[in-house]
């Protein structure tokens, strides 16, 4: 089983992209969409896992990102990864949410949802699971429940 790191961004121009390993989408971080994915860890053998950063010195452009985990490759229960997402800020803030938390059958999670309020980058955890039942895939399923419009 794979489970991969993604961003769904929306931006302040209404531009919109995503940040994933599925289609060598890894951004970068020096250019739009100034978010970037370290690698595709398909076997969990990569100590430091995958990770994604944030360029918050473009944070103005930003109006949403939605940190997300998807299973891309197997299916069953995710429980038996031991896969653990940790959010840390560049203040040292961090949260963690554990695989061992996916319900049965869950196929994504919704991490954080990061938006710009008041000229301010505010953080709230999600941790919100999909299980897709056929039809469209996950990504469109997140991007609906979150009114982000990607197609």
């Amino acid at each position: 089983m794979d489970l991969d790191l993604g961003c769904m961004i929306r931006c302040t121009d209404g531009s919109k992209t995503v940040v994933q390993a599925l289609g060598n989408a890894f951004g970068a971080v020096d250019r739009f969409p100034y978010l970037a994915l370290d690698a595709d860890d398909r076997t969990g053998a990569r100590e430091t896992g995958e990770n994604l950063v944030i360029n918050l010195g473009h944070q103005a452009e930003f109006q949403k990102l939605l940190l997300f985990v998807y299973v891309y490759q197997g299916s069953g229960d995710c429980r038996c990864l031991d896969a653990v997402v940790t959010l840390t800020s560049d203040r040292g803030a961090r949260f963690r949410v554990l695989a061992d938390e996916f319900p049965p059958q869950a196929q994504a999670c919704a991490i954080t949802l990061i938006k710009r309020q008041k000229g301010e980058v505010v953080i709230g955890r999600e941790v919100r699971w999909f299980t897709p039942q056929g039809g469209p895939g996950v990504q469109d399923v997140i991007s609906r429940a979150y009114r982000l419009g990607m197609k």
